[in-house]
């Protein structure tokens, strides 16, 4: 058994962990993409304000505005004044933000075509038939 103090023996009967007494801390994509599809749900630019109260009012209003500038830096929101604050839309939808993100990491790589050509051949069955049509390759008869 554990000495007194010692927090080993803090999780007998009755015992309240951390976990207990504070929400689970969310990671910046997380909070990111909470607050991506609030803004989605929106039928036009709303304020900061109701994005908070979107999410359920568990973040802070300083938090949600962070998250916003973020994501505005990130070119993935927009923002206009209206009258002493701002109101905020998302740039693009959700497939449109993806496809930002998968831009963005190739921009990042020195040799496009390699990671093109790795992203390409992971691809399952269906997604690559999919990506050939998109591309305006069918696939030739026969292959498979």
């Amino acid at each position: 058994m554990s000495a007194p103090g010692n927090p080993a023996g803090s999780e007998g009967r009755g015992a309240v962990t951390d976990d207990q007494r504070r929400p689970r801390r969310r990671g910046q994509g997380e909070l990111e993409a909470l607050v991506l599809a609030a803004l989605a749900e929106a039928d036009g630019p709303v304020p900061a304000g109701w994005v908070q109260e979107r999410l359920g009012g568990d973040l802070a209003y300083t938090t949600v505005i962070t998250i916003l500038t973020r994501l505005l830096d990130k070119g993935a929101v927009t923002r206009e004044r209206a009258g002493r604050f701002f109101v905020w839309t998302p740039a693009a939808d959700q497939a449109g933000l993806a496809a930002r993100r998968m831009r963005k990491v190739l921009d990042a790589e020195s040799d496009r075509e390699a990671v093109l050509a790795s992203f390409v051949t992971g691809l399952g069955a269906d997604d690559e038939r999919l990506l050939r049509e998109l591309l305006g390759h069918p696939r030739a008869t026969g292959e498979d």
